[in-house]
């Protein structure tokens, strides 16, 4: 089951709960202060050279900047702790319903 969630909190917990890193892709980043700052990853494991690791903080200016929602899975069909995760454009629905369950949706993103 994937859900969507443009909630801050619940972004930041479930990344590090899977000690997730705020990051940008470091081939992406345009320079400081510029609202076009990066395409943002959660950077899971060992570090990824390819990702600049960011605070919260930058994280979300970004996030909010670019309209994006979080989707993500709690767990994966056999019932493991799930690390899929992907930002999309925000949709005017979920500007009103939180963690909302797009297993239905999720072919058409």
């Amino acid at each position: 089951m994937s859900i969507r969630t443009i909630d801050h909190e619940i972004i930041q917990t479930w990344a590090e709960a899977r000690e997730g890193r705020p990051s940008v892709v470091s081939a992406t980043k345009s320079g400081e202060g510029d609202t076009e700052s990066g395409l943002l990853r959660i950077d899971f494991g060992a570090k990824d050279e390819d990702f600049e690791e960011i605070s919260w903080e930058e994280f979300f200016r970004i996030f909010e900047e670019n309209n994006l929602t979080f989707l993500y899975q709690e767990e994966t069909d056999d019932g493991e702790e799930s690390r899929f995760c992907k930002f999309v454009e925000r949709a005017e629905e979920d500007e009103v319903e939180n963690d909302v369950d797009v297993t239905d949706d999720i072919d058409e993103l």
